[in-house]
This record gives C-alpha cells, structure tokens and sequence, in this order.
C-alpha cells in the first residue's frame, strides 16, 4: 500500500528491528524497565521529541504537537499506549536474540509495542501536517503490575489530558496482515482466588479419626465448574480455572490443610458477581458437608477491557484503510485474557485492537509461551497505521 511504501521511506526498519531484539534479549519485569526506558528516551532524543519519564515510576510519555500547535494551544489530543514489560519466565527460543536474562523473556511482544511506537514517531514529527497533539504513552508494568493505574494516579490524564485513547497488541491467533477490533468488552476482566480447606491431620492408615482436606478439595474443584454450566447465564463469556492445588508432605500422613488457587475471568461485572459469590457457597457447602471448613480469598484483577462504541468504529475504518476490508475484523469474538489499558477507557473514551502475528508457514505459539516472539514485519504496519490513525482522526475533526 502506498501509506506503507512512504513509512518505509521513513523509517530506518533496520535500526528499529534491531532496537527490538536489544530489548528482547534484555527482559526487565513490571517497574524495572530502567533500561528499556533508557533505550526508549535515546530514541526520542535522536529525533529531538519532547518527553516526560518516571511517570508511575518507570513510565514515559512523549509528546508530538502537530503544525501550529504547541503546549500552549494543544488543540485536539489523541493518546497512544504501548506496554514495555517482560514475564517472569524461562525462554526456550534458540535464534540470536533470545533473552539473555535467566528467568525472563518477552514472551507477549511488548519489546514490539514499544518499537511500533517508536516507529509511529518517526513518522508523526517527520510530518506533523495535522491539527492537533499526539501523547505517546510508555506504560510499564502492564503484566500484573497495573501500571496502567500508576501512571494515571501518576497525573497521566491531567499532565497529558487526552480526548481519546488506542493501543494495539499482537495476536497469534490473526494472521499477520489483518486486523481486528470490537465494540464493547474485548478482553476479560480477572479475579484470583484462594481457597483454604481446614480439616484434621491423622495417619493415612487411620483416616476415620481425620478429616482429610485432599478429597474435600478434590470435591470443591469439580463442584465449582458447575458455576459456569448451571449458575452463569449461558449467553454470557465466562471461565473458572484452578491452576494449583497444595497439601500434605508425605504420602502416608492426612495433612490438616489443602489450598486450591485459581482464576475467574469474565466480561460482565454481573458474571464475575455471580462466581464470586458462587465460590463462596459451593466452598463452604461442600466443606461443611465433610466436617470441615473453607476460608475464600479474593484477589480482584484488572477490570474488562471496554471499547467505546464510535471509537472502535473509527480505529476499525482506520484498519480498513490499512489492511483493506477483507483482512480487518470488526466482530471477533472477546478474549478472556486481561488488560490493564481497561483503566485508562474507564476514564478516557478509546479502542484497543489487535495486530496479526501469526506468520504463515511457522508454527503458531501462544501469547505467553517460552517461545513466543514478536513478528518484526509488524514495526512497520504498526508504525503506520499509528500515523494512519493520528491523520485520520484529525482529518475528521478539522
């Protein structure tokens, strides 16, 4: 397309595709991203654009005015967002850029989001020929860190007030060269939960003088999917996942306590209302039943990822005008994975929509697996479409 064969002209693809696999190789984890955020001020140092760091500790937002307009007279404001965090995880990828930090990788693709709008940047204050002001926002933190809410309780909003907000993320599941958005909730909203199963410890050969703890909770895991088969609304999106269970020390001694850990996710706050209330009773019922007690804790998460209605319209049209109409998708299904942009849309109207990452011909690897990596085809279109965007907008404003 011709938008793509001008970034390109640009851009310089290869310093930025290399900047992306320095940051690869060099994970840093929710509020430590001191070196990724170095990275990022040279770059907006190199192209003489005005920023602001150690926003919610580790953040920054860069700040791009377009012809006529200054911090004085900002006209329009639009908000982009681009997360910088690594997950604590081991990365099996063998190719040069693998991560060289033991225990860390980039394994959801921020390095990418970072290094699209980087791009974006490159191409705004080569040609700021719109009427208004772009905040570029570097969030940290965004894997359980909610850094999202840092910078906001940071003064994100108020320092840089935004009348609407966009982030893209890549998706495995589209293949690169589409791309998506949806009006309404398009990620889950998460809560964690811990359930504390109280019996009697005894000897495994005597257990008619215990209260065993492992069987009751054997019990409450398979009575607690019935919350989703029987107690939810069967229309609405919803799933109860226990990830870990803990107890006992050897095999012939009945331990006092089992713990069952686990997640909800949810699209509605009536849903997540009905689970949580749920695992309470089904908890407490069943360990009543065997003599025993359950104590529930609950850990709330990040909040559904709404998109505004006309704002994912317009971002859609955007994508339109990217991809063409047969590769943007405007009705893809939810995901139940979180996202802390939720809070910035609780405040500001905005869309949040996906970039393909799935490159055909490799084998397709899940957001959040030991060898998942960031398709470096996508720093251009993404780069692009940022501009795309940031014109289009104020085109339809002026």
């Amino acid at each position: 397309m011709e938008v793509l064969s001008l970034a390109s002209e640009v851009i310089d693809l290869e310093r930025l595709q290399t900047l992306r696999r320095k940051i690869h190789m060099n994970p840093e984890l929710k509020y430590e991203e001191v070196s990724t955020a170095r990275l990022i001020v040279e770059h907006l140092d190199a192209l003489n654009i005005q920023y602001e760091d150690r926003i919610g500790e580790t953040g920054i937002v860069a700040t791009i005015h377009g012809f006529n307009r200054d911090r004085a007279n900002p006209g329009r404001t639009i908000g982009l967002r681009a997360d910088m965090d690594a997950l604590p995880m081991q990365e099996t990828n063998r190719f040069e850029h693998a991560s060289k930090v033991a225990g860390k990788m980039h394994a959801c693709g921020h390095d990418g989001h970072v290094c699209m709008l980087l791009g974006a940047a490159e191409l705004l204050i080569s040609n700021n020929i719109f009427d208004g002001t772009v905040h570029l926002i570097f969030q940290p933190a965004e894997e359980g860190g909610a850094g999202a809410k840092a910078m906001m309780e940071a003064g994100l909003f108020d320092k840089y007030p935004c009348d609407a907000i966009f982030a893209l993320h890549n998706w495995p599941d589209l293949p690169y060269g589409q791309m998506a958005v949806r009006p309404g909730p398009i990620m889950g909203a998460s809560v964690r939960f811990e359930i504390i199963i109280s019996g009697k410890g005894g000897h495994g050969a005597l257990p008619h003088e215990a209260i065993d703890p492992i069987p009751i909770a054997c019990a409450i895991v398979c009575q607690l999917q019935t919350l989703i088969s029987r107690s939810k609304n069967p229309q609405d999106v919803a799933v109860l996942t226990v990830g870990k269970i803990e107890s006992g020390i050897m095999e012939n001694i009945i331990p006092d306590e089992a713990k069952i850990f686990g997640t909800c996710r949810t699209l509605t706050t009536k849903t997540q209302a009905v689970l949580v209330e749920g695992l309470h009773r089904v908890s407490t019922g069943v360990a009543q039943a065997h003599a025993a007690q359950a104590e529930i804790k609950i850990k709330y998460g990040y909040p559904a990822t709404n998109n505004d209605e006309v704002e994912a319209k317009f971002m859609f049209e955007a994508m339109k005008d990217m991809v063409g109409p047969q590769a943007a998708h405007f009705e893809l299904p939810a995901a139940l994975t979180a996202e802390d942009f939720a809070y910035m849309l609780e405040s500001v109207p905005g869309a949040y929509g996906w970039i393909g990452n799935n490159v055909p011909g490799q084998e397709k690897s899940p957001l959040h697996s030991s060898n998942y990596d960031f398709c470096d085809n996508n720093l251009l279109l993404g780069a692009a479409f940022w501009q795309h965007l940031v014109k289009k907008r104020f085109e339809a404003e002026s």
